[in-house]
């Protein structure tokens, strides 16, 4: 464990802890035992000079036996009961003095306490029938006991919190190499380590989806440049005539588009939705845009839509109308595609067979049916539904007596 660990300051301030707490307890011990002797010496030294004096003068009198109960004090004449005491293994000398005169003692068996007073070949034996007995050690014991345990419990608590934040570590070392395996801080706890670490599993995911993302991106941007690079190339070995020339500055015009709209859909991916630049435009504009890119011929496409006011991104909506529109054309059965606006949905029809699968299936990069067209690279739909969503709409589908419709749902938002 480094010194610089958060875990190593922890366990140090806990091993200080539970020093502090010993060292404690020994000095309110120590503390307690020197009070208790000065209590004893207190209580029963004048008890046993007295009996001594008692015992020069008169002896061992009924008179001074009532004395002694009068104190509360039992005298113990019975030898065998003084030597079963005295001898007993469980017996524990709680204070004892001894001086040229005489040997005192103060002795607890059972919880009783008695006092054993020795005088040359003379003993004494006194049993207190009201000892000042207290739990204030046990209570001392059971109170640092809670202490400690609670000590011991608040430490390992606290590593069971912290233990997630050194494996977020061990994943955050390796993030730079493209590993975005988070799932070890799935988790419903409430601390701020735990949401800590859930926060770094979601922003990795983020930054896989950016990755993921990125890499459609390039392979669209392949995939788009591939054709009117082609046919660049094929008209520069033609013989350099006005229609050629004409026809290339197309093709360059194409590239420029394409790079344009690869702009907007990279604004796209690395762009939230609340970070979005949006305004109001009209849907005609719109679909000029989208028409004008694919360069359609003016019979191609019918179009009757309201000329809306729509609140979107004008370059990222156009290239999703513009995709729709282009997925119609390549995909009907005449060629033809036509629009419309109901309320404020939009709808892009075509005459032709219905998609072989479920329309989320086409929401992910790649995705084509196996008898469509070869060079569909299948990321229309992906990028019409990822547009759509940022801009507050939803694609819809259905085919319906031969006519595929695509709808792009206005969302509405409860305020």
């Amino acid at each position: 464990m480094k010194r610089e660990s958060i875990f190593f300051t922890i366990t140090i301030s806990f091993v200080i802890s539970m020093l502090l707490v010993m060292v404690s307890f020994s000095i309110i011990i120590h503390n307690k035992q020197t009070f208790k002797e000065k209590h004893l010496k207190k209580k029963y030294l004048p008890i046993a000079g007295k009996l001594l004096r008692t015992f020069k003068r008169s002896g061992i009198t009924p008179r001074f036996i009532e004395d002694l109960e009068i104190l509360n004090l039992e005298y113990i004449h019975n030898k065998k009961v003084r030597t079963a005491l005295l001898y007993n293994p469980q017996t524990r000398v709680l204070f004892q003095k001894k001086n040229k005169i005489a040997l005192i003692r103060v002795l607890e068996l059972n919880e009783d306490t008695y006092v054993f007073i020795r005088k040359n070949k003379d003993d004494f034996l006194l049993k207190d029938n009201n000892p000042a007995h207290g739990n204030g050690k046990f209570m001392i014991f059971l109170v640092f006991a809670v202490i400690l345990i609670t000590l011991i419990i608040s430490y390992l608590t606290t590593l069971r919190k912290l233990y997630p934040l050194k494996i977020l570590k061990d994943k955050v070392t390796t993030l730079g190499e493209e590993n975005f395996d988070f799932d070890c801080c799935d988790t419903s706890k409430k601390d701020e380590v735990s949401q800590l670490a859930l926060e770094f599993k979601n922003t990795a995911l983020k930054l896989q989806n950016l990755k993921e993302s990125r890499n459609v991106f390039i392979r669209n941007i392949m995939h788009e440049l591939k054709t009117p690079i082609t046919k660049g190339k094929f008209l520069i070995e033609l013989n350099n005539t006005e229609e050629n020339t004409e026809k290339l500055k197309k093709v360059f015009n194409k590239l420029e588009s394409l790079i344009n709209e690869f702009a907007s859909i990279e604004e796209l991916i690395t762009s939230s939705r609340k970070n979005l630049e949006k305004n109001h435009f009209y849907l005609e504009d719109i679909v000029d845009e989208a028409v004008d890119s694919l360069m359609l011929e003016d019979n191609i496409l019918e179009n009757h839509s309201q000329n809306l006011k729509l609140f979107v991104h004008f370059k990222l909506f156009s290239v999703a109308i513009k995709n729709l529109i282009d997925n119609g054309v390549k995909y009907s059965s005449d060629n033809k595609v036509k629009m419309y606006t109901i309320d404020e949905d939009i709808f892009v029809e075509n005459t032709g067979n219905a998609l072989e699968n479920e329309l989320e299936t086409y929401f992910e990069p790649f995705s084509k049916d196996e008898n469509k067209q070869k060079d569909s690279f299948g990321l229309g739909l992906y990028i019409v539904h990822n547009i759509l969503k940022a801009n507050g709409y939803r694609l819809e589908y259905e085919h319906e007596n031969g006519i595929n419709k695509f709808k792009c749902a206005k969302v509405t938002t409860d305020t």
